[in-house]
This record gives structure tokens, C-alpha cells and sequence, in this order.
């Protein structure tokens, strides 16, 4: 479970923010905080792997949260929850290690959104190694992986289909279990030649899994699986 620290000044939001989280498989509320203090206690007590942080606190800005989080050694990462919205904030959120920016007011399909590309990052990440060197192809997957869930089109070269994207994201998505490229062929009424190069675009984009099913004999069987559930 990806444990959040919900904060944010007004009670209420926080409550909502938080129901928002729990709706999303694989994330939990650790806890909540309503002043950059309580967020900051909150860290040394509890082990927190995402902060949904609101700008306007009471006590200091959001993002200066963010720079006593590192200094004192917290590496939460930080999704922006804020109705801050000038440009100077949000670059101001960039360049303090901000992944994520939400703008006030969203819907929940807006936040799982944003919840889904992080979820995906971690498991990037942790499939190219996690703390190992990464090439250029292993990088471009885990920048990627924060792209929307819905937008395969973004990450698509020349000459292919975001209808047929879409169609092997639906079949994967819907899947219970990871498909070889034979499965993702008889599913989505295409060949297997084209799911094969649809699954590998995806794959590099970071939105599918590729992991490898050994037999007795053989070659290992190459299984796909979407990498955002929800």
C-alpha cells in the first residue's frame, strides 16, 4: 500500500481529499494534517510515502514545507492539491521537486488520475531497478510513467492508432491476470504482429508491464499487464 499524508488547512477539503484517496486501490490514508507543523510531526512519526499538500497553510507556505521536509531528511514525494494557480507557484513547485500539480477544485476522476501516474512511477521504477543506473530507454519509461492513464495518443510514434492504443489498454486494463501478445491479439479482433508492436510501444512508454513467464523448455513466454490499476 502507497501510505498519504493528506494536508490542507480546511478541515473539510481534507476529509473529502482523503475519502477521494481511499477510493483508489493501493493507496491508504496514513493520516492528516491541517498546518505545515502537524505535517511535519506527522513524518517523524509515521512512515509516508506521498503528501497531497495544500499551499495555503496558516502557518508557512506549502512549499516551504516542502524545503524543511528535505532538509530534515523526509523523502515524501509531493503532489500539489492547491488553489494556487499563478505561474509563479507553479513553477516555484517544480523546481522544489513537486511530481504532481492539482488545481482547486477537481473531481475525483481528476485525482485518481494523478494517483494512477504516480502509482505507476513507483512500479517503473522499481522495474528498471530502483537504485541501479538507468539508460536512456529506461529513463524515457520512468518520465513517462507519469502520463495519464487514459492518454496513450501522447506517447504514440508515427504511424500508429490511438484507437488501437486505447484497445489494447481496454483488454489489458480488463484483464485479471498479465496476457501474452497472443491473448491481447484474440481479445482486442487484431493480429498478433500488431498487438506485439502496440505492447511494445506501450511498454517503453511506461504504461505496461512486461514481465516473463519461464517454462521447462524454451524461450520464456513475454506477459503484459496495464501498470495503473484502478
Amino acid at each position: 500500500m502507497i501510505e498519504v499524508l493528506v494536508v490542507d488547512d480546511d478541515f473539510r477539503v481534507a476529509e473529502i481529499n482523503a475519502a477521494y484517496v481511499g477510493r483508489v486501490p493501493g493507496f491508504r490514508v496514513a493520516a492528516r494534517a491541517h498546518t505545515a507543523a502537524q505535517a511535519l510531526a506527522t513524518l517523524e512519526q509515521h512512515r509516508i510515502d506521498l503528501v497531497l499538500l495544500d499551499h495555503y497553510l496558516p502557518d508557512e507556505p506549502g512549499l516551504a514545507l516542502i524545503r524543511r521536509m528535505r532538509q530534515a531528511g523526509h523523502h515524501a514525494d509531493v503532489i500539489m492539491v492547491t488553489a494556487a494557480r499563478d505561474v509563479a507557484t507553479v513553477r516555484s513547485a517544480m523546481r522544489h521537486g513537486a511530481l504532481q500539480y492539482l488545481v482547486k477544485p477537481f473531481s475525483f476522476t481528476g485525482l485518481r488520475a494523478k494517483l494512477e501516474g504516480y502509482a505507476a512511477l513507483r512500479r517503473t521504477v522499481n522495474a528498471v531497478g530502483g537504485r541501479g543506473e538507468a539508460g536512456q530507454e529506461q529513463v524515457d519509461r520512468i518520465f513517462g510513467a507519469l502520463r495519464p492513464a487514459g492518454e496513450p495518443a501522447r506517447t504514440l510514434p508515427k504511424g500508429h492508432s490511438a484507437p488501437t492504443a486505447d484497445l489494447v489498454r481496454r483488454v489489458l486494463g480488463e484483464a485479471s491476470a498479465p496476457l501474452s501478445a497472443h491473448e491481447v491479439a484474440e481479445r482486442a479482433g487484431v493480429s498478433r504482429s500488431t498487438a506485439q508492436r502496440y505492447l511494445k510501444v506501450l511498454e517503453r512508454a511506461g504504461r505496461v508491464a512486461l514481465t516473463l513467464k519461464y517454462g521447462d523448455t524454451g524461450r520464456p513466454e513475454h506477459r503484459y499487464s496495464w501498470a495503473v490499476r484502478g
